[in-house]
């Protein structure tokens, strides 16, 4: 059988990344989609776009198909190299998939070749016709802190020009991925959409920090509130609360809002750290200056060498 140059199926190099192949793939899949394509033989080109893709959008059966290397010539029989056990499929059965899991039955005889063929039977039809899933496609959006808490609204533009408009609910995490049913590329030949992977980024806050769906703030006191206690009042995201001081508090010390972080199963905490705020010197150096005379306190007295 003759020899199959997938990557020129593609168009691509044979040193292009998956990123490349990828963004390859989607471009020929759109041109050659038979249910927009005025090309007599849309259907055909689009099976050997979508075996290509199978073929080297997984990078286990791209290392298979490389390893074929000097063994081929363009345009002369197919011979496998001695000893070459390729792509093999296990204990039979299973149908080949394609990216975002469609369903590319009726491989050539090659691909079964090299990849295992057993159970790639069936032409993959609906209505008379060949039918696959479209691609997943991905996105990244960038949200505030404020947004994260309540759930917002993100609009995106896809690659023909499209405006989406996709809810994030409230609670999102920075780095989580949120999928979209059905917003992803158009299927083949009447086959379902893929999906939206969108991938969540919360932007740097100027009062909160994040880890996780815990959030973390400093809050400013006096000497003379950590010192002798206070109730005092912080403002939250969820709203102002009295925070109680306790006396002899240190700076740097940590209180915990339980459950009053992102939202979330289970929500995260709020972390609020004190800290200790000098007043300037021309409001209280007088004062300074009789704590120091008059004070025997000596933070150093058990600093070790």
């Amino acid at each position: 059988m003759e020899y199959k140059d997938y990557y020129k199926v593609l168009g691509v190099k044979r040193d292009a990344s998956q990123d490349e192949i990828k963004k390859a793939y989607r471009k020929l899949a759109r041109k050659y989609h038979p249910d927009v394509s005025k090309d007599p033989d849309a259907e055909t080109r689009i099976k050997e776009v979508n075996e290509a893709y199978e073929a080297l959008g997984d990078p286990e059966k791209r290392k298979a198909y490389d390893q074929l290397g000097a063994d081929w010539r363009q345009g002369q029989d197919f011979r496998p190299p001695p000893g070459w056990d390729g792509w093999t499929q296990h204990g039979g059965g299973g149908r080949a998939r394609g990216a975002g899991g469609a369903d590319f039955g009726g491989f050539s005889d090659f691909f079964e070749s090299v990849f295992g063929g057993g159970g790639m039977g069936g032409a993959g039809r609906r209505r008379g016709g060949f039918h696959a899933r479209g691609a997943d496609r991905e996105a990244r959006a960038e949200i505030s802190l404020e947004q994260a808490l309540k759930g917002t609204e993100v609009s995106l533009t896809d690659g023909e020009g499209r405006v989406q408009r996709i809810r994030i609910p409230a609670g999102a995490k920075d780095g989580s991925r949120l999928r979209v049913r059905g917003q992803g590329d158009p299927g083949v030949g009447g086959g379902a959409a893929g999906d939206l992977l969108l991938e969540i980024r919360i932007k740097p806050d100027k009062h909160y920090r994040l880890e996780g769906r815990d959030m973390y703030r400093d809050i400013p006191i006096t000497p003379w509130e950590a010192a002798l206690g206070a109730t005092i009042e912080v403002p939250t995201p969820h709203g102002s609360v009295n925070l109680k001081v306790p006396p002899g508090t240190q700076s740097g010390n940590q209180m915990r809002l339980k459950g009053k972080g992102l939202p979330g199963s289970p929500a995260g905490d709020l972390y609020l750290r004190l800290m200790i705020e000098v007043p300037p010197e021309d409001e209280a150096g007088d004062w300074y200056r009789r704590m120091a005379e008059e004070s025997t306190f000596d933070p150093r007295a058990d600093l070790a060498p």
